[in-house]
């Protein structure tokens, strides 16, 4: 197996098992704010980059919701993977930067504030199924800034459609 083949993020992906890991997210999120344990960020930057990189395959939180989470709630609802994952990839870019700046500046002010920001749209996701992640991915789609080809069922809601009754129950 190709390093191409392991590196691979879903698509379709399970809206159900995005929400949990969302969930987790705000678990370990608000975890850090209120023991200021500023390398819990490091652990939250580390599992973005793994979901980044190939969905939740590496992923502890990834494979628990996949795998144990989102079973309970029935069955998968599929939405497109490319703005989960540039979603996963503002939420490390955001949870890198908390961890730099409190364990390399002391800015823990600063890293109070974007973590404070994670759990936010990280409960948006988790409670509402609201990815801000997503929107502004649909966003920087219309003006052209990511290319079409990029996410074709984020363009034609009718693929998603017919991709979600293809798919056996």
């Amino acid at each position: 197996m190709s390093v191409r083949e392991v590196l691979t993020f879903p698509n379709p992906v399970n809206e159900k098992a995005a929400r949990s890991v969302a969930g987790g997210v705000v678990v370990l999120a608000a975890l850090t704010l209120i023991t200021q344990w500023w390398w819990l960020a490091v652990l939250l930057a580390a599992g973005f980059a793994l979901r980044v990189a190939a969905g939740p395959r590496f992923s502890p939180l990834g494979r628990l919701a996949v795998h144990v989470i989102a079973p309970r709630f029935g069955e998968p609802r599929l939405v497109p993977g490319p703005p989960k994952r540039f979603a996963q990839a503002v939420g490390l870019v955001t949870s890198a930067a908390a961890a730099v700046a409190a364990l390399a500046f002391g800015a823990t002010t600063v890293a109070s504030v974007l973590l404070g920001v994670l759990v936010v749209f990280a409960t948006l996701e988790s409670a509402v199924g609201f990815c801000a992640g997503c929107w502004a991915f649909g966003h920087l789609m219309r003006l052209g800034v990511i290319p079409e080809e990029t996410c074709a069922a984020c363009n034609d809601i009718t693929l998603r459609q017919r991709e979600n009754v293809a798919q056996p129950a």
